[in-house]
């Protein structure tokens, strides 16, 4: 037993021995890399450059989006009764005023009567209270109330009219006949659907635009329409729309009002892009927008000089996607920072990594 115990701890021994040895090692040569990579250390940021160069500028940008109707309505009963005559079908074309649907009128023609009798009543009573106010009969009270009588009665011969000529439904607008929802010998009651017209006479097209491009437009500007679906035809179109505030993705909606061509080739749900062109620019001095300190708005660069940063204060343009327009401030063929300016101060010594 005693010898099992000293064998033990002899082990244990050895077992330590062997990783002191171990970790010497490792903090020996962890101490030369270190030393190895001071000594090469030449306090230099390492940082990113490129030159200032002139660019083409070009404002044209394509928007893609979906056609949408000119109008799109749902024609609603504005009477109760049953459909006599239903006189168009899905699909039709019908234009403004034009009788699409008939409702049975003749519970609508008594009522006409019922008011048309009941006004002339009216009137030849106020003709006798008007004769005997001459002669002291009636009162002017009296006089008054078969006045408001006859009001009264022309007002309610008039809804009656009204009612009794909705008997024809009419269509309010042009166009197409999208859906119909009643069938004849059907019973309607008031806001009941009856028909969907759709006009795509013209269409919108609802795309959107950022804030560099929206800033560029203006209500009337002509734009060209494309769509996937016809590769070999254009369509005109005006911009008609530019929405006063950016959506929720920092974008804002635009609607391009198209003329559909005779043959209606554009439906509504079609996608369709539109071409904004603008007229040819001047090229424009331009940095990235990495070169900023900070953000554009700080008109700060760093450019190099020699072996050392040195900061610079410019006046920004436009912007070009990730390349910002220089007005002032930089010259052509000029280096300018673009990373590591974090670690920067003027003259602060860089190296510039290839």
């Amino acid at each position: 037993m005693k010898k099992k115990g000293i064998i033990s701890i002899s082990a244990i021994l050895i077992v330590l021995v062997l990783i002191g040895w171990v970790l010497q090692s490792n903090k020996e040569k962890n101490a030369a890399t270190t030393a190895v990579v001071a000594s090469g250390n030449t306090g230099a940021v390492a940082v990113n450059t490129e030159k200032v160069s002139t660019m083409n500028v070009t404002l044209d940008f394509n928007a893609n989006g979906t056609f949408a109707a000119n109008q799109d309505l749902i024609l609603s009963s504005e009477n109760s009764g049953r459909v006599s005559r239903v006189l168009v079908d899905e699909g039709s074309r019908v234009s403004k005023g034009q009788i699409v649907a008939r409702i049975d009128a003749e519970l609508l023609n008594v009522d006409v009567e019922t008011a048309q009798a009941n006004y002339q009543s009216a009137a030849k009573d106020l003709e006798r209270y008007e004769s005997s106010f001459k002669t002291g009969g009636v009162t002017q009270q009296q006089l008054d109330n078969a006045r408001l009588n006859v009001r009264t009665s022309r007002a309610r011969l008039q809804a009656a009219s009204r009612k009794s000529g909705d008997a024809n439904i009419k269509a309010p607008i042009s166009g197409i006949v999208n859906k119909r929802f009643i069938e004849q010998g059907s019973f309607v009651n008031p806001g009941a659907q009856l028909f969907e017209i759709v006009d795509v006479s013209k269409l919108k097209l609802k795309v959107t635009a950022n804030e560099n491009q929206v800033v560029r437009l203006k209500i009337g500007d002509r734009v060209t329409i494309k769509s996937n679906v016809y590769p070999t035809s254009s369509f005109n179109g005006r911009v008609s729309f530019i929405a006063p505030k950016a959506d929720n993705s920092l974008n804002f909606p635009v609607e391009v009002e198209v003329s559909n061509n005779a043959g209606g080739q554009l439906k509504a749900g079609m996608y369709g892009t539109a071409v904004f062109d603008f007229p040819q620019q001047n090229a424009a001095l331009t940095v990235p927008r990495t070169a900023f300190v900070g953000s554009v708005q700080s008109n700060k660069v760093y450019v190099l000089k020699g072996s050392s940063a040195k900061s610079r204060e410019v006046v920004a343009g436009r912007t070009f996607g990730e390349r910002v327009e220089v007005l002032e401030g930089l010259k052509e063929g000029e280096t300018v920072i673009t990373s590591g300016q974090i670690n920067l101060v003027d003259g602060t010594e860089v190296q510039v990594i290839k």
